[in-house]
């Protein structure tokens, strides 16, 4: 009996303690899982400030430079911890009050390797002596302005040359009126101008459009060998007048995604530029491979050839090698920068291989449209056919 009565005060005991226990741990708080904590908001603005593509640099009452992140030092803001004068100065007309915020020019005064041609930076009061400089590489608004800047007035000058040219041929006819033979020859040279100023004006549209907003057509795949055939027949006619012999090589069935208009007239600005620039009699091939998927059509002149320091301008608007010769041939000088723009739509390119005396290859680059089974080899290529 005494044993059973401890056992039951022990199991009393226990059940009394448990109940304890348990009151205990329900009124501690509820464990939750280790959660990360998240950055800060100082530390989100200071990644922010690190990491914005302008230069940012907070200024002192005394010019210290107080904080700046790389891109302010990239675009000379700052030097070597210390702010440009010209952004101290801007800094100290909005500390006095002369300004609520200025603008001023950081630009290089003068070339040091690759830095920005252009900086234009904002100065505005933070309050309590400190100043924000904010910085920004306006280089290529200024390459793009002047590119259009000389567009504009080389566009002028070439419209004013056939224009005033059939102004002054059509008061000669006036003048000639009764010389029939006279009459007869001003009147084929206020046709050839016409004609030159009409190419003009198309090849301008044509640039704008590849150049501009507007969008391009659908890609399709598009035969290589249809887009050979149809320049060839639009330069025959040059060919012939020119005493030019082309020669093509044999069809190879590669196709690519393009607009077939577009590279027709790539190609043929290329068939009229080694046509236009080679000797009588001499000949002007074309040609085609497949190389690491890529489809590369080739002419090659005997003609003149191109001086290194022209090459890298050949693809210029307006720019001639030999104006003389251009302009006698009735060229206007954007047969190349339409090729380019054509090529760069497509996603390839143009590559020029010249010597002076011996000739050029003018290479257009296309990713093919479907991989080609095996690459041709150059060499393969035979002169054969011709226009």
């Amino acid at each position: 009996m005494a044993s059973a009565s401890l056992v039951a005060v022990a199991l009393g005991f226990g059940l009394w303690a448990g109940v304890l226990i348990g009151r205990s741990i329900s009124r501690r708080p509820a464990t939750r899982p280790d959660v990360r904590r998240g950055p800060t908001l100082a530390e989100l603005l200071q990644r922010t400030f690190r990491t914005t593509g302008s230069g940012l640099a907070v200024l002192s009452g005394s010019g210290e430079v107080v904080l700046h992140n790389r891109r302010a030092a990239e675009l000379g803001v700052v030097r070597a911890g210390r702010p440009d004068p010209r952004a101290w100065a801007a800094c100290r007309r909005v500390l006095d009050g002369v300004v609520a915020t200025d603008v001023v020019d950081l630009a290089p005064l003068e070339a040091r390797g690759r830095q920005p041609a252009a900086v234009m930076a904002t100065v505005q009061g933070l309050g309590d002596g400190f100043t924000l400089v904010e910085a920004a590489d306006m280089s290529e608004s200024v390459r793009l302005e002047a590119t259009r800047r000389d567009f504009v007035a080389n566009v002028s000058h070439e419209l004013k040359t056939p224009v005033g040219a059939v102004g002054l041929l059509a008061e000669a006819v006036l003048d000639s009126k009764d010389d029939p033979e006279t009459v007869e020859r001003f009147a084929s040279k206020i046709l050839r101008e016409s004609t030159r100023l009409g190419h003009l004006v198309t090849e301008l549209i044509a640039l704008s459009r590849l150049t501009g907003a507007e969008a391009l057509p659908d890609l399709e795949e598009v035969e290589v060998d249809e887009v050979v055939s149809e320049a060839l027949g639009r330069s025959r006619l040059s060919a012939e007048s020119a005493r030019i012999d082309v020669t093509v090589d044999e069809p190879s069935g590669i196709t690519v995604d393009g607009d077939r208009t577009l590279l027709v007239t790539a190609l043929s600005n290329l068939l009229e530029n080694a046509i236009a620039y080679s000797p009588p009699d001499a000949s002007v091939s074309v040609s085609r491979t497949v190389e690491d998927g890529w489809v590369e059509v080739s002419v090659t002149d005997r003609g003149i050839g191109i001086a290194p320091e022209h090459q890298v301008r050949v693809f210029e608007r307006f720019f001639r090698v030999d104006p003389a010769r251009s302009r006698a041939t009735g060229g206007t000088g954007l047969g190349l920068a339409i090729v380019k723009h054509v090529l760069a739509n497509h996603g390839g390119e143009v590559r020029l291989w010249s010597r002076p005396g011996t000739g050029s290859t003018f290479t257009m680059r296309l990713p093919a449209a479907r991989p080609v089974a095996g690459d041709r080899d150059p060499a393969g290529a035979s002169g054969v056919g011709g226009v």
